[in-house]
């Protein structure tokens, strides 16, 4: 784990923050795409907990699947996107079955036991002390229950054609996310996380989002144009002294370049780990 990834909660500042070229991408997640690793565990009954909910369509995903007689709780460190993912489980019916609240992972106010199913999905790499998460996650899950994170590893992103701007864009990622206290490279760490967190029955895997087609090509180039001039990322990335605004520009026009592209390919891999209390 680097030092940055070791510095505590208060420290870690969330890279991406919430503007709606980041929740256009966190929207699209599902179970489906996001939590397949999962699936196998769900029955209809369960407790579960979705650390890091975002606006809520993993957890009203949760939600359905474990109905009925199922309940989920949705957490996040922000307020504001709580209202979203209150909104979604409306639209879907389901605000008999899920609630949210405001709380940080490094201390969750649940007691020892709570839940059958602890679930982060892109959580861990943007937290202070990873461990210290998963051991709170394994707190509050009961005997015999699963705690599941998922993190992407930036350092494995792959992609062509290869436009030199998307080499920058990494590499700025990385130190942007590292300054702000979490770890961009956390999929290939989970299970050491995990086994440090006290886990001994754990399962690693790892699965990957592909962008490959015209409409996926043009929506994941769009969104990451888009926060990189204009999101928390790109205040903190010129804040810190990492980029200009131009170099921001250039970076951006490279991801609409790549997007153009005909025969554009993107995998994002991710690593996961289900671990039995």
């Amino acid at each position: 784990m680097s030092d940055a990834a070791a510095r505590t909660s208060e420290q870690a500042v969330y890279t991406h923050g919430h503007h709606e070229s980041v929740l256009r991408s966190h929207r699209w997640r599902t179970t489906a795409n996001s939590a397949g690793y999962l699936l196998a565990e769900l029955r209809p009954g369960l407790r579960v907990l979705d650390v890091g909910c975002g606006p809520g369509t993993i957890t009203a995903d949760l939600a359905a699947l474990v109905a009925p007689g199922g309940w989920v709780t949705g957490v996040d460190a922000a307020d504001r996107v709580l209202e979203q993912a209150r909104a979604e489980v409306r639209a879907r019916g389901l605000e008999e079955a899920v609630d949210f609240r405001v709380a940080d992972v490094h201390a969750l106010p649940f007691p020892d036991g709570s839940f059958d199913v602890v679930h982060a999905h892109q959580v861990l790499q943007h937290v202070g002390d990873p461990v210290r998460a998963l051991a709170e996650m394994r707190r509050v899950c009961r005997p015999g229950g699963v705690v599941a994170a998922r993190d992407s590893d930036y350092a494995a992103f792959a992609w062509f054609p290869e436009p030199s701007a998307l080499d920058d864009w990494l590499g700025l990622y990385r130190r942007v996310a590292r300054a702000n206290g979490g770890e961009p490279d956390a999929g290939r760490r989970l299970l050491s996380w995990a086994r440090r967190a006290g886990f001994t029955e754990i399962t690693a895997t790892s699965s990957a989002w592909c962008f490959a087609t015209p409409e996926e090509r043009s929506w994941w180039s769009g969104l990451w144009a888009d926060r990189t001039v204009s999101s928390s990322y790109a205040e903190r990335a010129v804040a810190g002294g990492h980029a200009s605004p131009a170099l921001l520009a250039e970076i951006a026009e490279g991801w609409r370049e790549w997007g153009r592209a005909e025969d554009a390919w993107f995998a994002v891999p991710h690593g996961e780990v289900l671990c039995r209390v």
